[in-house]
């Protein structure tokens, strides 16, 4: 095998600097401490019992009992172990701790593209910093949405190896497709993971019509052959949590509704999906990070307007936290951490690229840049956004469109770079790039001073602002430092581009070396994207490890109830949002709970009974207690629910009912202990059986796991039985004396079944066949991707030309001189 080793030097270089940037960027992470972020801290509350559970027993819980009454824990905490990507990505992550990782392999990943399109290494690590230190990747990690930056990071190595395919790579480029699109599935964020699909369905229709055009339909037929191929090896280690995640879906709030009164979708609602649009100003953020005041809470300083407000009123003192947390924002979104800042340079080299790069590349590029930017507007451009919603495939199936900007934050670096590359080409005249260069600076030079005069005309007003209404000084206040901020930012997008151009242009005129113009430009894309990042997650965001790994601390009414040592019964917590708070699931089995995709029917069932407050729905749950805050102490207390049915009853009466509407609709005023209401399709399945109720018959739920809950029951006569234990057949099967049997969907939430007379025991066993036959696939797939890439790159090595031979010293001929 043939291997220069001096060519991978400027490679290790790379990585060198990118661990060096990973550790000062997240210093204290190294130094002991964790982060705090939000949405792990509220994932450890939804984990919490399913990892004592794992610990305890050492069995897999696929099934959680602390959440929304019980739900598939496929989307929490279930782990795949034979999905043996979690090797390769801890490999290329250089074990590096979370979330510090993802940006060390944002860098990477972008790192390898730049140099399998020949782009000169030095410029390659400007690109991965720049591609790296985008702020929206910082404002995520800030929040805890770990996974969603992980797949971004990924984005760039997918698209490495699909580019190699189209440029005639073809074995290498199908192995590096199948192993990144592998571990980009395996990062488990399937909306990041489907915008990257939507950017490679523009590079592959971009690059087609140029193989079409050129009639090379051999390379086409070859291309889509092995893509094909590699996308299958990519799917095969990952088959488990996609199977398991298909079929949940179906039934989570990403599927379809049965009521009529929901508007014809095969996703989420069309209002909820949309919550999160950006404004057509916030879209700026690309260049002016702070164009619509940066995050819905910004900390102002005493030079703010508001701070010299608030003073002068003499109420300073009394409105520390509007100082702490002030409402600067005032764009289209509902709320937001911050912005999307991809760099005032790398939108100047933007523009320079559209006018270098020739051929698909620029086009694919520039559609999925504007693609990007108009989806993110969602309900403030509903001609686009209502095609892609009603009729592309599983558009609606996520929410918060203004994370579609990732495609943005990635192809525009992108092309940025192919035309710096261009630049320093001897190939193109360089009249041709000075003049790209000067328009280029003009361009974007021009809309930061179009910005600066139309700031004059801004009215800065924020929703937020109707809440200061009886303050209007505070308003007025703040309004100027909106303006201040866009203005300030602005001047300084515009220093940093006039830096960019000045040091292109006097490299162009052989002012200063290439070499010189590559590190400082380096240099400038971590100035310009450094300091904006930090602003979104910087050391005072580090904690102690203790704090983040017990993120929450039972309260007088948590530890009041834990005395209670009896099975299934749940807790309602009023006094925290009682369904966007994952912290009663950390210590109890919560009726609430934190997650983007629980069962739709229990949504349906929160929104249509339990938020009007429908006792009887509360009770038939087995809602043994409520935490209410208490008005005087301001403290948390628990108080016992005398009403909750137990985990399951004897009911004398069914009734069927036509449908989902009929269902819920029953529920609005009945007796759980008297009556059961269950849907004609499931008639066949009970008959026309009518209890004959035996009021000393008794049924005890006898044990209660993740996987597995059971009872005994006693009766004279045949019975049927609700177990307040949420519906979902996918998996849950149920035994009588160990015999398979028949269950129900009842009170359009619960399960339901015959009982017979005498005594006998009940289980419910949870065994999904997506998880067993799917690890089977996953191990045989991770393997036979695994070992593939190696083979391949092991053949590739091989094809590599020899190490030129040292050259050889000269020879000097000694003279000697003769003595005569």
């Amino acid at each position: 095998m043939n291997f220069d080793f001096k060519k991978i030097l400027p490679h290790l270089i790379a990585i060198v600097i990118f661990a060096v940037l990973v550790f000062a960027y997240f210093m204290p992470l190294f130094q002991g401490k964790s982060l705090a972020q939000h949405d792990i801290a509220q994932w450890q509350g939804m984990s919490k019992s399913i990892a004592d559970f794992r610990t305890k027993t050492g069995q897999e819980p696929l099934w959680t009992n602390s959440m929304f009454s019980g739900m598939p824990a496929y989307q929490i905490s279930v782990l795949y172990p034979a999905n043996l990507m979690s090797y390769v990505n801890s490999i290329i992550s250089l074990g590096l701790t979370a979330p510090a990782s993802f940006i060390f392999m944002a860098m990477l990943c972008f790192y390898i593209l730049m140099i399998t399109l020949k782009i000169d290494y030095r410029l390659a690590i400007g690109g991965a910093i720049a591609y790296a230190f985008v702020s929206y990747n910082l404002v995520a990690l800030h929040a805890g949405h770990n996974s969603k930056v992980h797949a971004i990071s990924l984005f760039p190595l997918v698209i490495a190896g699909v580019l190699m395919v189209f440029n005639k790579k073809y074995l290498l480029g199908a192995a590096l497709t199948a192993l990144a699109l592998s571990l980009e599935i395996y990062a488990n964020h399937l909306q990041i993971t489907y915008y990257l699909t939507i950017t490679i369905l523009c590079l592959v229709i971009a690059k087609s019509i140029s193989i079409i055009l050129e009639k090379d339909f051999a390379h086409l037929f070859k291309t889509a052959a092995l893509l094909g191929v590699a996308v299958a090896l990519a799917i095969l280690p990952n088959i488990t949590n996609l199977l398991a995640t298909e079929e949940y879906g179906k039934a989570s709030t990403r599927g379809p509704s049965e009521l009529s009164s929901k508007k014809a979708s095969t996703g989420l609602d069309e209002d909820y999906a949309l919550s999160y649009s950006n404004g057509k100003t916030d879209a700026f953020s690309l260049l002016v990070p702070n164009i619509t005041g940066g995050a819905s809470q910004t900390p102002l300083d005493e030079k703010s307007a508001l701070y010299k407000a608030l003073e002068s009123n003499g109420v300073l003192s009394q409105a520390q936290s509007l100082l702490d947390g002030a409402p600067t924002y005032w764009g289209g979104l509902y709320s937001t951490a911050g912005p999307v800042y991809v760099g005032a340079i790398i939108i100047f080299l933007f523009i320079l690229g559209l006018i270098l790069v020739k051929g698909p590349d620029k086009w694919w590029l520039l559609i999925a840049t504007l693609l990007s930017i108009t989806l993110s507007f969602g309900k403030y451009f509903m001609p686009l956004t209502d095609f892609f919603f009603h009729y592309f495939p599983a558009y609606n199936k996520f929410r918060a469109v203004s994370m579609t900007l990732v495609i943005a934050s990635f192809t525009i670096p992108l092309l940025a770079f192919m035309g710096l590359q261009k630049l320093f080409d001897d190939k193109i005249p360089i009249a041709e790039r000075t003049k790209a260069l000067l328009y280029s600076f003009y361009a974007v030079a021009g809309l930061c001073v179009l910005i600066l005069v139309s700031s004059l005309f801004f009215k800065y007003n924020a929703e937020s602002d109707n809440q200061l209404a009886k303050y209007p000084y505070i308003v007025n206040a703040l309004k100027e430092d909106r303006a201040s901020m866009l203005r300030m930012d602005t001047l300084r997008s515009l220093v940093f581009i006039a830096l960019a151009f000045g040091l292109l242009w006097f490299t162009l005129k052989g002012k200063i070396k290439s070499n010189v113009a590559y590190i400082c430009l380096a240099f400038l894309f971590l100035v310009d994207a450094w300091p904006v990042a930090k602003r979104y997650l910087n050391s005072n965001d580090f904690t102690d490890k203790q704090s983040v790994e017990v993120p929450f601390q039972p309260t007088n009414a948590d530890l009041q109830i834990d005395q209670d040592k009896s099975l299934g019964f749940r807790v309602m917590n009023t006094s925290v949002s009682t369904f966007n708070d994952a912290s009663t699931s950390y210590f109890h089995n919560s009726i609430g709970g934190y997650h983007g995709a629980k069962l739709k029917r229990y949504q349906e069932l929160i929104e249509n009974q339990i938020s009007n407050g429908n006792q009887s729905v509360l009770d038939m749950l087995n809602t043994k207690y409520f935490i209410m805050q208490n008005r005087q102490t301001g403290q948390p207390e628990a108080q016992m629910n005398p009403g909750a049915c137990g985990s399951a009853w004897f009911v004398p009466e069914i009734k069927y009912v036509a449908n989902a509407d009929s269902e819920i609709k029953a529920l609005d005023k009945f007796n759980p202990k008297e009556i059961v209401f269950i849907d004609e399709r499931f008639k066949k399945d009970v008959g026309d059986f009518k209890p004959a109720f035996d009021s000393t018959a008794s049924i005890t739920l006898t044990v209660y796991d993740p996987n597995h809950v059971a009872y005994k029951s006693n009766a004279t006569s045949e019975q049927f039985a609700v177990l307040s234990e949420i519906y979902y057949d996918k998996g849950w099967n149920a035994y009588i004396d160990d015999k398979p049997t028949t269950y129900v969907r009842c009170n359009y939430v619960l399960r339901g079944m015959k009982v017979p007379a005498g005594n006998h025991k009940i289980d419910f066993r949870f065994e999904p066949a997506v998880y067993i036959t799917g690890e089977r696939i996953a191990f045989a797939g991770s393997i036979l991707l695994i070992a593939g890439f190696l083979i391949i790159v092991f053949l590739e090595l091989r094809k590599l030309p020899p190490p030129a031979p040292p050259a050889p010293k000269p020879v000097v001929e000694k003279v000697v001189s003769k003595k005569k």
